[in-house]
């Protein structure tokens, strides 16, 4: 009797679970950033997949063929835009996806890079809030049903966001104003520096293509002095004798790793982007105190 009262449950529990599973929406997010922002608004709603993984830069990836299909499947394909993702439409085109394409940056005036679009809007909290926006709305048109759902969820994590743009600016506001400037062969921090008031400036005579040589860091050297810089994050200096050189000639700190493009795995510091933000200036910060 027991055996035969739990069988139609059993059955049940079968038949509803791919039922379940087809009613969420089925996202494909370009990067880890755009995947984490997608989650946070679509919850339990939406199954979200990212075409570059944590720990993976999205400039230089080189789709797989199984991205194809991803794509295929997919009801929403969710872009940054600006540029970033020069790979993609070609992806998209061959996969033959009838997928809404979501330009998460739609509404961000962008900073320049050289001459094109700098693309990590990101970086700015306040821009990250219209990413969110952004595909809340996409959702909510996609999904009439869930649209008070989606618009809730964003709600929620909009409010997470206002809390770490303030504690951004809590955090740069006890950084004397003179001290607010570090040396980084990062150039994906422009709107962060815009938003927030600290300066990056590039090391003069590196590459980010080879090591630095004597004469490079002669000039870093003598950059750091002339400007009174206070941090340096150099990292494609991988020898620690150069970073200690400059660090004891010029008194400069040497910060940790910033993290700018994508996030890290669930054991890295910046799984999330809330997280990566917290981690970003904490570095920052570290260095610049007194």
């Amino acid at each position: 009797m027991t055996a035969m009262r739990f069988l139609p449950l059993f059955a049940l529990l079968l038949i509803a679970s791919p039922l379940q599973a087809a009613e969420r929406l089925n996202v494909v997010a370009s990067f880890s950033i755009l995947g984490d922002f997608v989650r946070n608004v679509g919850g339990d709603r939406v199954s979200v997949t990212t075409l570059v993984g944590v720990d993976s830069d999205v400039h230089v990836y080189t789709p797989a063929p199984s991205d194809a299909k991803r794509i295929a499947d997919a009801k929403f394909v969710v872009v940054n835009g600006l540029g970033l993702e020069g790979w993609l439409p070609r992806l998209v085109q061959s996969s033959g996806s009838k997928a809404t394409i979501v330009t998460a940056s739609a509404g961000i005036a962008p900073l320049k890079l050289g001459s094109a679009a700098d693309p990590h809007a990101w970086q700015s909290v306040p821009n990250a809030k219209v990413y969110v926006t952004d595909i809340a709305n996409a959702l909510a048109a996609a999904d009439p049903d869930d649209a008070e759902f989606f618009r809730a969820q964003a709600k929620a994590y909009l409010e997470k966001l206002e809390t770490l743009d303030r504690e951004v600016r809590e955090a740069v506001a006890k950084i004397p104003p003179e001290r607010r400037k570090v040396i980084s062969t990062h150039d994906a921090f422009g709107y962060f520096a815009a938003e927030y008031g600290i300066r990056f400036i590039a090391p003069l005579g590196v590459s980010t293509e080879t090591e630095p040589s004597a004469r490079d860091i002669a000039a870093i050297i003598g950059q750091i002095k002339a400007a009174r810089i206070p941090a340096v994050f150099l990292e494609n200096i991988s020898d620690d004798r150069l970073i200690r050189r400059i660090a004891a000639e010029t008194g400069a700190k040497v910060g940790g790793t910033l993290i700018s493009d994508g996030l890290t795995g669930e054991k890295g510091p910046a799984p999330t982007y809330i997280d990566m933000v917290r981690h970003n200036i904490k570095a920052l910060t570290s260095a610049l105190d007194h």
